[in-house]
């Protein structure tokens, strides 16, 4: 009764924070009634008992509109609004201040489910989740070992591996217009978080699986949210010889993009398809199943399958990451488009999937995470 009543004594003292906040991005939330409401409408979702009974609030790293990561696990947040009716709130925040909050409230709201969108959710849903035993949670990119939580984690390793081998081949095409004699590849990510080191792994182990003596630069943005600085960074990787660089940075990715079209060079896309957000500069994206991992997890909370302490892991062989098919690049090049990329990486995919090549994992993630 001390701990709830401390958390019902937090979540006050946070709101008020937040309220007086003024222009920030914390009390960014939209909702999205069982009847087909819209986003953004007034009517709390946390006040009323959904007419279908389940409902569901999602804590997100960032903003919604990221047209990455956030906006891929909402897709999935939608499709099961239409395909069962629930009552979605969704909870937008730029800081870690605003995330416990955001999380605090959700706890407090009455929701069946809270699902916290990625891994910078996982400390707050540890901390907070034994004290609401009734509740069910979900965390999505990471593992969380609680009773009352599921989680849904992806071989990211794995898909960017593939990205890796793909930015190595290229690189080497001297005859496409941007691309120079130097064999440097480059990658930003946003927040310097473990899950992004996975990513660099498999990144680093796909490039030099191509080119052992290839120079791969590396920068954090340190935020998902500022495309200014992701532009910068990519800017800064250009002028030391990259050809192309892989985003992984959700927000702060469409100046990595934005990047590419400026200087006449590449990129790679990541966790949408990102290949029309520039065309003509995006090679391909590395796709990371949000969307389905939001969908299911809600899935089950709807049909009554809901395994708190389970952990599902997605890998190329069931999906949860690929990449996309470059025709957008395809297009773009015409004759000049190099096929033996593609073909390359179908070959190591299926390689990947038999177990003839193992990708590394960052220390802590996989499988067994």
């Amino acid at each position: 009764m001390k701990k709830r009543a401390l958390c019902l004594l937090m979540a006050g003292l946070m709101c008020v924070s937040l309220a007086g906040c003024g222009s920030s991005d914390s009390g960014k939330e939209t909702t999205k009634a069982a009847e087909g409401g819209a986003a953004g409408e007034s009517k709390e979702a946390g006040n009323e008992e959904s007419k279908d009974g389940l409902k569901v609030c999602i804590v997100y790293t960032g903003n919604l509109g990221d047209k990455s990561y956030n906006d891929s696990c909402n897709i999935g947040a939608q499709k099961a609004v239409e395909d069962f009716g629930i009552e979605l709130k969704s909870l937008e925040g730029t800081t870690a201040q605003e995330w416990e909050a955001n999380l605090v409230a959700a706890c407090e709201g009455g929701y069946d489910l809270v699902i916290g969108a990625s891994s910078n959710i996982a400390d707050y849903i540890s901390k907070h989740a034994p004290n609401y035993p009734d509740t069910k949670f979900a965390v999505i990119d990471t593992t969380v070992d609680l009773p009352n939580v599921e989680s849904i984690s992806f071989a990211q390793n794995q898909g960017s591996f593939l990205a890796g081998a793909a930015a190595a081949m290229f690189t080497q095409k001297t005859d496409i217009e941007g691309v120079n004699e130097d064999n440097v590849i480059g990658w930003v990510g946003g927040m310097d978080i473990p899950v992004l080191h996975d990513f660099y792994v498999g990144y680093e182990q796909g490039a030099k699986y191509i080119d052992p003596d290839i120079t791969i630069l590396q920068a954090f943005a340190g935020t998902w949210s500022d495309p200014l600085k992701g532009k910068e960074l990519t800017l800064a990787q250009y002028e030391q010889g990259a050809d192309i660089v892989m985003n992984v940075a959700s927000g702060t990715g469409p100046g990595i993009l934005e990047a590419a079209k400026e200087a006449g060079k590449y990129a790679i896309g990541v966790d949408l398809d990102q290949d029309n957000d520039q065309p003509g500069h995006v090679l391909t994206s590395m796709v990371k199943r949000v969307d389905n991992a939001c969908y299911l997890v809600i899935q089950s909370a709807v049909e009554g399958t809901f395994e708190g302490g389970s952990t599902q892991y997605l890998t190329l062989s069931e999906g949860g990451v690929s990449l996309t098919d470059f025709s957008v690049m395809k297009e773009a090049l015409g004759d000049k488009f190099p096929q033996d990329i593609v073909d390359k990486c179908e070959e190591l995919q299926e390689k990947i999937v038999s177990g003839e090549i193992v990708v590394e994992n960052y220390e802590g993630f996989g499988a067994k995470q």
